[in-house]
């Protein structure tokens, strides 16, 4: 109980020196250059408070809870000798974690708002719902595919720059065909969905199983599933903003 109560309030010092810069920054700026009181004060502090909280409670629960039930699967795939059951494992993941993700549930709400304001769909809610479903299961099912492409990088040993490479000369044709009212959204589409939920868990499942593996270094093998994660959304968004 102790442990855990050090261990959190160790959580809780850690966060508020990673928010420390940025609230220096917003004061200085605030009071020096523009020389204005803080308006409503209190209610930023607990804003400020509620951050500091949140942000304690998701690194001390990623710590405790997430990365490590990450690796010990990636462990137990990777003793079991399944690969057709770790493709799979590693596919729902992806797919799973990122129709969870918050950041692409607001971006693709969004994105159906504008698309309706710019008469690309109809202004109905259904449609508006449609078009947001549609693109998060887009983005989740481009996620699954590059999480198993990782995977399978990491069981053969493949150079992750050389795939890199070539995945964004795909995205840089796609872009000159794309239309242009999807182009943006697919960009930002790779941003967002490595985020809060997808990160760590894609992050344990690579160092995991690079670490279960002879022959394999966690260090260089087990890191790069993310980049793979915000490369094939961008691609598959653009495909289907040609096809929509």
């Amino acid at each position: 109980m102790k442990g855990g109560l050090f261990a959190l309030g160790q959580s809780m010092l850690g966060s508020l020196r990673d928010l420390a810069p940025i609230v220096l920054v917003i004061a200085f700026f605030q009071i020096v250059v523009l020389q204005q009181s803080v308006p409503d004060f209190f209610g930023i502090v607990t804003g400020l408070l509620c951050v500091v909280a949140g942000l304690t409670f998701f690194i001390y629960g990623l710590e405790m809870g997430l990365f490590p039930i990450g690796e010990s699967m990636a462990n137990a795939f990777a003793r079991k000798g399944s690969v057709f059951w770790l493709l799979v494992f590693a596919f729902s993941l992806g797919f799973g974690t990122t129709v969870a993700e918050p950041a692409l549930i607001a971006v693709a709400a969004e994105a159906a708002t504008v698309a309706a304001t710019g008469g690309m769909i109809e202004t109905s809610d259904e449609a508006k719902a449609s078009y947001a479903s549609g693109l998060r299961y887009t983005v989740a099912f481009s996620v699954g595919l590059a999480i198993v492409l990782g995977v399978f990088r990491i069981l053969k040993g493949w150079s992750i720059q050389y795939m890199i490479i070539a995945g964004y000369i795909l995205v840089v044709i796609m872009t000159m065909f794309a239309p242009r009212e999807i182009i943006g959204i697919a960009y930002d589409s790779g941003g967002v969905t490595t985020s809060t939920i997808t990160v760590p868990l894609v992050t344990a499942l690579g160092v995991g199983l690079a670490s279960s593996i002879e022959g394999r270094n966690p260090m260089i093998d087990g890191f790069g599933l993310i980049a793979f994660a915000s490369l094939t959304p961008m691609i598959f968004v653009m495909a289907y903003g040609m096809v929509i």
